[in-house]
């Protein structure tokens, strides 16, 4: 990799050429500098120490091997993203190959992937032993490992998300192996990505007092990191056979890099000062580390900022005859390389991180304190609802991201000289503004309090939310902000219009099953024990607050959307199916409301309300929330589809007019002269 980039770039595609040797060299020096990063910090933290008394140490093979076996996995999830995210999103096509097929150079950094994702599989499943015989004190050879692995890996949440991020690895590696389209392999990087959730279930971050906050900003530091770090490493060890393509695919990781950075900070942020408890343990072990952390991630955003400025304008005239800039596109080859390094070295701190004790351990005052995850929230008044809240770290990220992308859209289409109703982006940031409410103020936090209130918030995201961004038309802003790659490759726009053409929406985006989706869900969701999960998993909670936002948006958009999506019904039809839909509606309110078994007691009881009577008033209560709150949105959906219905009728005469304009009416003649034609034949007769 210290060859010149220019004389890379000059080399044609070597399409039989072995990836092997670059990609293990890579591989192995990031692997061994993580390892001894993460070895050396903790042995001289005495973490790697026999564990007192020796019954419960696990042994030196676990003790040592927990922490190099944890940096072969995480650098092999890094590895498998990377590759996945540029072989199907970044990576120029060659001139022969068709757009929607897997060939070439994007198929061998595809099945790269697919060898990463075996080595992350191996590695997981290493850690899932090693974990196993670490948390039991029980070593490898012991005669009841077995039974007790068996046990952890089945009884307890680490356990269980250990074994989920060995089965989401497996699909990934499927996927990888097998794909031969672009929607083929995005659907093994989205399998890699979901990998990615139970590991920020365990550690400590788990472990925290605000646990809900501590797992989603190590979710999403996890997501940055991966993409950011395994798309640096792909694009290094492919720059050969990328050859001309590389300054293109170098511009297009530049801007990935960029929001995994913004991620990566902001999230890291936050979960340092929820593990630290503040500025003041800085100075303690764990602290230095995070400032170790922190230091990296300056250096590399430092790294990044010189290769937009510098290094990329260099590669770009590297590829223009006539044109040669040979130190600098030999720097960047340097660069790169240095960053993979840090980023390894930095992996290294974070396995050392998460095997670390944080300086602040949580203080729980109550049950219902260790079960939220923050402090119950006073009585309920109007003032509170308004003012009292929690905010999720989560939901937040998202709906700023809803904002400042649909903004950024709008922005771009009036600087090209097109308009955009005023009255869509208001109505899609006020439906953005009203999800941060209802999943960081005070719905969120009393509806985990009271049923009723807890009724209010969902039906509220099933409902108004989705009406809201549906009348905001996203799918339309995109498709006329996005601009077709000229390469033909798969990039942004072109995974909006396969998900707009695909059959799975084809048959889901039909009123009459996402009606089915709508209603089948409350019952599904609320008489089964998904409500239970929902309330006592924080993964469980935020799951159940994804699907019904989606199902309702699903439902109001099959309606009346005004994106583009699988031809409807015509609207009678519709407008049948609303009224069946809200019927089914108040027929789940109704149910509530004479209901006489309390729903998810256990949850109400842990919160130390003991009184069932009034917990089963307040159940009735949120049934009769639920049965009036669909009879307004209904209304306004109805009579949108009215209008609608009126509008297209009203736009197919004025066609039927301009048709007969052109044609003498032509149309209406030809009707006149077979009427004409059956009343001479019946005269005949």
């Amino acid at each position: 990799m210290s060859a010149p980039l220019p004389t890379l770039i000059a080399v044609p595609d070597r399409t039989q050429t072995s990836d092997a040797p670059r990609l293990l060299g890579l591989g192995a020096a990031a692997v061994g500098l993580a390892a001894v990063v993460a070895v050396a910090i903790l042995g001289a933290a005495g973490a790697l120490a026999p564990v007192t008394p020796a019954i419960f140490d696990p042994g030196a093979a676990v003790r040592w091997g927990l922490p190099i076996v944890r940096a072969v996995h995480d650098l092999a999830a890094a590895a498998t993203i990377g590759l996945l995210v540029v072989g199907t999103f970044l990576a120029a096509l060659e001139s022969a190959q068709q757009a929607g097929e897997l060939d070439g150079l994007r198929l061998r950094i595809i099945r790269a992937g697919a060898v990463a994702a075996r080595c992350w599989f191996v590695a997981a499943l290493l850690v899932a032993v090693l974990t196993a015989a670490d948390a039991t004190g029980s070593p490898l050879s012991g005669p009841g490992f077995l039974a007790l692995a068996s046990s952890f890996w089945t009884q307890t949440e680490l356990g269980q998300s250990l074994i989920a991020v060995c089965i989401g690895v497996a699909l990934a590696a499927i996927g990888a192996t097998t794909a031969r389209t672009p929607v083929g392999s995005a659907w093994a990087g989205g399998f890699g990505l979901l990998a990615l959730v139970p590991l920020s279930l365990g550690g400590h971050a788990a472990g925290s007092l605000d646990h809900g906050n501590s797992v989603d900003s190590l979710l999403i530091h996890l997501v940055g990191v991966t993409v950011w770090v395994g798309g640096l490493a792909t694009l290094l060890a492919f720059a050969r056979p990328l050859g001309g393509r590389l300054p293109v695919v170098a511009g297009r990781y530049s801007t990935l890099a960029g929001w995994c950075f913004v991620l990566v900070a902001m999230s890291g942020v936050v979960n340092a000062y929820l593990r630290l408890g503040g500025l003041g343990n800085l100075a303690t072990p764990y602290g230095l580390l995070v400032i170790g952390k922190t230091t990296a991630l300056v250096v590399l955003g430092a790294a990044g900022w010189l290769h937009r400025r510098a290094t990329l304008p260099a590669l770009t005239a590297a590829g223009v005859p006539g044109t040669s800039d040979k130190p600098k596109a030999h720097w960047f080859a340097r660069l790169a390389s240095g960053e993979v390094l840090v980023m390894a070295a930095t992996m290294g701190l974070a396995v050392a991180l998460s095997r670390s004790a944080p300086p602040v351990s949580p203080v729980i005052a109550d049950p219902a304190t260790a079960l939220l995850g923050y402090p119950p929230p006073p009585p309920l008044t109007l003032a509170t609802w308004f003012s009292h809240g929690y905010p999720s770290v989560l939901w937040l990220t998202i709906c700023a991201l809803m904002v400042g992308l649909y903004l950024a859209g709008v922005v771009a289409l009036h600087r090209d000289g097109h308009r955009w109703p005023v009255h869509r982006t208001i109505l899609w940031v006020a439906g953005a503004l009203l999800l941060a409410f209802l999943t960081s103020g005070g719905p969120a936090v009393y509806g985990r309090m009271s049923f009723s209130m807890h009724m209010i918030q969902h039906m509220s995201l099933m409902v108004p939310v989705p009406l809201l961004l549906v009348f905001g038309a996203p799918i339309t802003l995109a498709l006329r902000t996005l601009t077709a790659r000229p390469d033909k490759s798969f990039g942004p726009r072109e995974l909006l219009l396969s998900v707009v053409h695909s059959r799975y929406l084809a048959i889901i985006g039909q009123p009459v099953v996402a009606a089915i989706l709508f209603v089948v869900s409350l019952f599904v969701f609320y008489y089964t024990s998904l409500f239970d999960a929902a309330m006592f998993t924080h993964l469980g909670h935020q799951l159940m607050t994804l699907h019904f936002l989606l199902v309702g948006y699903l439902f109001i958009w099959s309606l009346v959307g005004i994106d583009p999506g699988p031809k409807r019904p015509p609207y009678p039809i519709r407008l049948l199916v609303l009224l069946i839909t809200m019927a089914f509606h108040a027929f789940f309110g109704l149910s509530l409301m004479q209901s006489a078994a309390l729903i998810a007691p256990d949850w109400w009881h842990a919160l130390g309300q003991t009184d069932d009577a009034a917990l089963l008033a307040d159940q009735q209560l949120g049934g009769g929330i639920t049965w009036g709150a669909g009879d307004i949105p209904a209304l306004l959906i109805g009579l949108t589809l009215i209008i609608q219905w009126v509008r297209s009728d009203a736009k197919e005469t004025k066609r039927k007019d301009r048709q007969a304009d052109r044609d003498d009416d032509a149309e209406l003649k030809a009707y006149n002269e077979r009427l004409a034609a059956l009343a001479k034949k019946d005269a005949g007769k």
